[in-house]
Formats: C-alpha cells, structure tokens, sequence
C-alpha cells in the first residue's frame, strides 16, 4: 500500500495558503475602496443613485 499522506498534507496546505491570500487582498481592498469613496464624498462627489432619490422626492 502506497503512502500518500505527504501530497494530502501539501495539497490542504497549500489550499489554506491560497484561501487566506484571497482573504487577505479581499479585506485589504475592500479598506482601500472604503478610503476612495470617503475621499470622494468629501471632495463633493455623490452618488448617481443619491441624486435620482433625491430628484424624485
């Protein structure tokens, strides 16, 4: 009987490895388009969905 124990280990390793590299950049990128939308709301910019709510009240 063959001993596959090392290429499972490797295999879930690198697996969780992945999944927390996407989770990382996931939460990273999500802080950096928070920041951008702050920045632009300060600057004055609104959003094209606020102007159509506010246009038909």
């Amino acid at each position: 009987m063959m001993n596959h124990t090392g290429f499972i280990i490797a295999s879930y390793g690198a697996s969780f490895l992945v999944l927390a590299a996407l989770i990382g950049w996931i939460f990273i990128d999500q802080r950096t388009q928070r920041q951008a939308l702050q920045e632009l709301e300060t600057r004055g910019v609104r959003r094209r969905s606020e102007t159509k709510a506010d246009s038909t009240s």
